[in-house]
This record gives structure tokens, C-alpha cells and sequence, in this order.
């Protein structure tokens, strides 16, 4: 049997681009398919890895190898961090206080229709379709809209913050020069990114996206890993300059700082805030929890 440490470190690369993108789209869209049609499928386990994900991974990945620490007193690195977190932040809060400017109009609008149409009718029937077109408004017009919104968001910014972290660590594999570390390094992302592309698919299924919107974001997460191994390879037959160094770090940081946001909140408190089976509810967020654990105890 062939030692793995004799085995060409560019075919164990060329074969984790093309295993992680398939084991990516597989667990990707095995949700999509297994659970078409599901009513709660947010009472599975599998997207609360995402809280172990960013203790346990994202976090840590970010701080150890970062060099932003070197020779200086500012905790630049975690302030790189925090800069991701008020970006999305800022960015969300943005988006909804120019939908709460729009609404004002729409809800002008929606009033003079109605007025007009209640002249007709006796005052009873007047007095009942106000009640319904304020229950209406109230229930389904700004909370739709708001809800939505902020969820087609989040979405989008989660699926940044995973793709980008899933450069990096592609990059980190394409940069070995080791055939028996690029393999063991490359079974524990395919374990790993099983179960994130199974999590992230479950988490989009909630933002109110179309399937082909949720399908074109589980491709463009599987996609990553592999592109970065690419520029990994392609950076490995020549020097990284620290620019380029100081612009991966500062993007990985951007990165992480997004990821503790949509942990903490948007997963946590929607998990939270809701009524009823709390107990099997933080049951399930442990499960989770231990899941992503062992597959990084693997991965050490």
C-alpha cells in the first residue's frame, strides 16, 4: 500500500478540488430533496452546528493564524473582527430603515382605497372592514415586508461569510507542501463541509428564497473550497508578499466578525423567541453542538 506520504501533493490536491465540491453539493442539496416539503424543518439539529461552527472554528481559525498581532499593543485582529460584526449590522439596519421610510406611502394608499370603498356600504359594515384592513396591515404588511427582507439578508450575508471562510481554508490546503498533512487535512474538510452544506441548506430554506435561489447558493458555497485550493496551488509556486498576507487576513477577520452576527443574532434569538419545546429545543442546539465538536476533534 502506497504511503500517503509519497503521494504527489498536487494529485491529493486535484483530488480534494473535485471530492469536496461533490461531497458539498450532495449534502447540499440531499435537504432540498429528502425534506421537500417539510413542515419544520428548523426542528432538526443540523443548523445549530452553526453556533459550534463559530466558537469552535471560525474563531479560533481566525485569531491563531492570524498576523495582524505582531509587534503591536491594538488588538487590530479582534478589531477587524468587530468591523465585520457592525458592518453587517450597519448594513441590515440600513436596508430596513429605507423600508420603514417606503412604507408610510404604501399604507396612504392602501387608506384612501379603502376609504373610498366604505362611502358605499351602511356603518357597520364600514366599522368591519377597517378592523380587517388594520389586522391586515398590521399582520401582514410591514411584518412581511420587515421579515423578509431581514431574512433574503441574513441569507445572503451568511452564505459571504461561509463561502469566504471556505476560501480560506482551501487556500490554507492548496499552501501545504506535505502529502501526508494535505490528506489528513483534506478527509477533515470533507467531514466538515458535509455537514455545513447540509446546515447552510436548512438555514436558507427559512429565508423565504426561491429553491433555485437556495440551490445557486449551496453551488456557490461547494464552489469555494475548491477555488481555494487553486489559488492555494497557484500562490505555492511563489512568494506570498505580506500585502497579500495583511489582505487575506483582513478579509478572514471581515469574515469571522460577519459569522458572529448571524450566529448570535439572528440563529439564536429566532431560535429562542419562539413558544414552546424549549427543552428539546436547547436538546438539539447541544446535539448540534457536540456533532461539530467531535468532527473537529477528528480534524485535530
Amino acid at each position: 500500500m502506497e504511503n500517503p506520504a509519497d503521494v504527489p501533493v498536487l494529485e491529493i490536491k486535484l483530488g480534494a478540488m473535485v471530492v469536496l465540491l461533490s461531497v458539498s453539493v450532495l449534502f447540499g442539496f440531499a435537504p432540498l430533496c429528502m425534506f421537500r416539503g417539510a413542515a419544520e424543518p428548523d426542528q432538526l439539529f443540523c443548523w445549530r452546528s452553526f453556533l459550534a461552527t463559530c466558537l469552535l472554528d471560525l474563531l479560533p481559525d481566525y485569531l491563531q493564524r492570524s498576523i495582524l498581532k505582531k509587534d503591536l499593543q491594538f488588538p487590530l485582529s479582534e478589531f477587524i473582527l468587530a468591523m465585520g460584526f457592525f458592518l453587517v449590522l450597519v448594513l441590515e439596519q440600513a436596508v430596513l430603515a429605507f423600508k420603514d421610510q417606503s412604507s408610510p406611502h404604501v399604507e396612504e394608499r392602501r387608506a384612501l382605497l379603502v376609504d373610498s370603498s366604505v362611502q358605499a356600504n351602511d356603518r357597520n359594515v364600514r366599522h368591519r372592514s377597517q378592523r380587517h384592513c388594520a389586522s391586515e396591515g398590521s399582520d401582514g404588511g410591514n411584518f412581511h415586508v420587515d421579515s423578509g427582507s431581514q431574512s433574503a439578508l441574513r441569507a445572503f450575508i451568511l452564505v459571504f461569510s461561509l463561502s469566504l471562510h471556505s476560501v480560506f481554508e482551501g487556500l490554507a490546503l492548496g499552501l501545504l507542501d506535505n502529502g501526508k498533512a494535505a490528506l489528513e487535512i483534506c478527509l477533515a474538510l470533507i467531514i466538515h463541509k458535509s455537514v455545513v452544506s447540509f446546515s447552510l441548506a436548512f438555514k436558507l430554506s427559512q429565508s423565504r428564497l426561491r429553491r433555485a435561489a437556495v440551490a445557486g447558493c449551496v453551488l456557490l458555497f461547494a464552489a469555494m473550497s475548491p477555488l481555494g485550493i487553486g489559488v492555494g496551488v497557484a500562490l505555492r509556486e511563489s512568494k506570498a508578499s505580506p500585502q497579500h498576507q495583511l489582505a487575506r487576513c483582513t478579509l478572514e477577520g471581515l469574515a469571522a466578525g460577519t459569522f458572529v452576527y448571524i450566529t448570535f443574532m439572528e440563529i439564536l434569538p429566532h431560535e429562542l423567541r419562539s413558544g414552546g419545546n424549549r427543552i428539546p429545543k436547547v436538546a438539539m442546539l447541544l446535539v448540534g453542538f457536540a456533532v461539530v465538536t467531535g468532527v473537529l476533534f477528528i480534524k485535530v
